[in-house]
């Protein structure tokens, strides 16, 4: 579409300038005087060309970019031009899941499967029956093999490459043997002239990826990397306090040296204890330092059963260190085991439960998200801290995402299965300490041994003992 409005007000600019070098040819024909001589006359001309010359030259430009303005940045060709913008500024595969959610999803309603075809490992799959489909999969696999040629394509209905845009129902983009599907009915509505841009910006996203990972993994090994991460293992608890009526275990393991991933049990008198457990976007040294300042932060605030003002402190410090896209999930809670009572904010963690007992087992009770994410959004006027009862025997898990989203061979992550409610049901009667190497070996066994993709943190209390 751009690129034919282009080609047609080039057209219509190149038939202009034909017709005033006409006219100009005309004006240049020799003019016969009162005494019978012809002269020429150079000076009007070569002032009209030069001012025909550059307004035409600018009216072309404008003419341009309204047409860019009314395809390429406009209509349905503005989700791709978004998740360009975005991509741009992904540096791990954390990122670009999430990019992939919040525009490709959320926004445009797609489906995207993402697939290492060197470990043939699906790497993303959203949420939807297409792209969870069997017959999907064994599609594609057949359909487009590891050595597919680099580049981006059509697919039809029926999965196959296509280049008549009417039976376009997806595109999907193949670079490092890194295959990203994404099933879109209206891909025929996009402006063809977006995809070679996506496409590179693919490609500089493969490519960055595979830098830091190899760096660190090189990282790893030095000296400096080893002090950056003992730096960061002191802010964690050196050990679990004794508190009365409150036994707990808490487990973390980054995925690198440093760690995004963080917690802290604080006891506030002999009957209030403040727990603290969040997860900051990315990895890497930026998201170690944003670690090291909410530890920090809290660590300073002198009232520390105001939750409010601790997650806004929280906030402005991520806000003034000015990284780009860096927040952090968290959880902050005060555990009073005189009231028997939970008072919590849970900024957008996903995993935090309470695992109370009773006459048929352990029952779940979600504590529920009730803030947004901190460091990049602004805070909400009306953030309130909510309450929880407590009964003796009551479990309280939170974990990062890290635990949850462990997937196995087909793509299936453990928090979506019953086999991962059962050992939280069933680990939930032991101690702490016994739950917690219950999730650990069981994190192990559903991924096979294989390399984890995100650091694993959780905090284990158990009330009443």
């Amino acid at each position: 579409m751009y690129k034919t409005r282009k080609k047609i007000i080039l057209i219509c600019v190149n038939v202009v300038a034909i017709l005033l070098l006409l006219f100009l040819t005309v004006l240049l024909l020799p003019v016969k005087t009162t005494s019978g001589k012809y002269i020429y006359s150079f000076l009007l001309p070569a002032v009209l060309f030069i001012i025909v010359g550059v307004c035409g030259n600018q009216c072309k430009n404008k003419l341009i970019n309204s047409a860019k303005k009314h395809t390429l940045e406009s209509g349905e060709t503005v989700l791709i031009n978004q998740f360009i913008a975005k991509l741009r500024f992904c540096y791990s595969l954390e990122d670009f899941y999430s990019v992939i959610s919040d525009i490709l999803e959320n926004q445009g309603d797609c489906s995207v499967l993402v697939i290492d075809k060197i470990k043939d490992y699906i790497l993303y799959n959203s949420p939807a029956r297409l792209t969870t489909s069997e017959s999907t999969r064994k599609a594609l696999e057949t359909n487009y093999k590891d050595t597919w040629p680099e580049g981006f394509y059509y697919f039809d209905r029926h999965l196959g490459v296509t280049t008549r845009t009417k039976k376009t129902r997806g595109f999907f983009m193949c670079c490092e043997k890194h295959h990203m599907y994404v099933f879109c009915k209206y891909t025929r509505l996009f402006d063809a002239n977006v995809f070679p841009e996506l496409y590179e910006e693919y490609k500089n996203f493969i490519a960055r990826m595979k830098t830091i990972s190899t760096l660190s993994e090189i990282s790893a090994t030095t000296k400096e990397w080893e002090q950056l991460a003992e730096n960061q293992q002191s802010f964690l608890p050196q050990k679990i306090p004794d508190i009365p009526k409150l036994k707990m275990a808490a487990y973390y393991r980054p995925l690198i040296y440093v760690s995004g991933d963080y917690y802290s049990i604080l006891p506030i008198d002999q009957s209030k204890t403040m727990v603290l457990l969040g997860d900051v976007s990315g990895k890497g040294l930026s998201a170690a330092l944003i670690m090291g300042l909410v530890m920090n932060t809290v660590k300073i605030m002198e009232d520390k059963e105001d939750l409010v003002s601790i997650l806004r402190a929280v906030d402005a410090g991520i806000k003034k260190m000015r990284l780009q896209d860096k927040y952090t999930v968290m959880f902050l809670g005060i555990i009073d085991t005189d009231k028997m009572k939970i008072r919590y904010i849970n900024a957008s963690m996903s995993d935090p439960i309470i695992l109370s007992p009773s006459p048929n087992g352990y029952r779940i009770k979600p504590l529920q998200s009730n803030a947004g994410v901190v460091g990049i959004l602004e805070i909400d006027d009306n953030t309130q801290v909510h309450e929880q009862r407590l009964f003796r025997g009551d479990t309280i898990l939170i974990a990062t995402d890290g635990v949850s989203e462990v997937m196995d061979e087909n793509g299936v992550e453990l928090g979506d299965t019953d086999l991962f409610e059962k050992t939280l049901v069933t680990s939930a009667a032991k101690t702490p300490d016994k739950m917690v190497e219950d999730i650990v070996d069981l994190i192990m066994k559903y991924n096979g041994d294989k390399r984890l993709h995100d650091d694993i943190t959780m905090l284990v209390a158990k009330v009443g003992y």
